[in-house]
């Protein structure tokens, strides 16, 4: 996994936590399965010609990869981020609902704002194949003469 659960404890507390999932951690990591799942959509190109549009195209395996100090620190904060709101749809013991759900919205703002190219991160990128690109061709016929 990207994340453990643990590491949770920089968007909730832990008691808070263990409140919600009885102890159960198999909740936390289904939701941080789920959460990294949910980022990994929105880095992920698709084959639709807006992406070859010269945004980049993340290595998403390379980047959910990573171990340690290598992981990307802001995707880390957002997986936690979007892990905790679907640990917390459970239940609601002394968390505020809304800015639980306040911290979801940016993240996922943010990461929509990635997807369409308007915030650049330092992560792995796709390799460009060799064969150029031309996902559209334009322009008209030669004049047509009667000489």
């Amino acid at each position: 996994m990207f994340i453990t659960v643990p590491e949770l404890n920089t968007i909730i507390y832990e008691y808070q936590l263990a409140q919600i999932v009885e102890q159960n951690s198999d909740i936390a990591l289904t939701a941080i399965a789920t959460a990294e799942q949910e980022v990994r959509s929105y880095l992920t190109s698709n084959n639709l010609k807006q992406w070859q549009d010269g945004r980049p195209r993340y290595d998403v395996d390379v980047i959910f990869s990573a171990q340690g100090t290598g992981r990307n620190a802001l995707i880390m904060q957002h997986v936690k981020t979007i892990a905790v709101w679907y640990v917390c749809q459970l239940s609601n013991p002394d968390i505020i609902y809304e800015h639980i759900k306040e911290r979801y919205d940016r993240a996922i703002d943010y990461l929509k704002r990635i997807s369409k190219g308007e915030v650049t991160l330092n992560l792995p990128i796709l390799e460009e194949s060799a064969e150029p690109k031309q996902p559209f061709r334009f322009g008209s016929r030669t004049k047509f003469n009667h000489e």
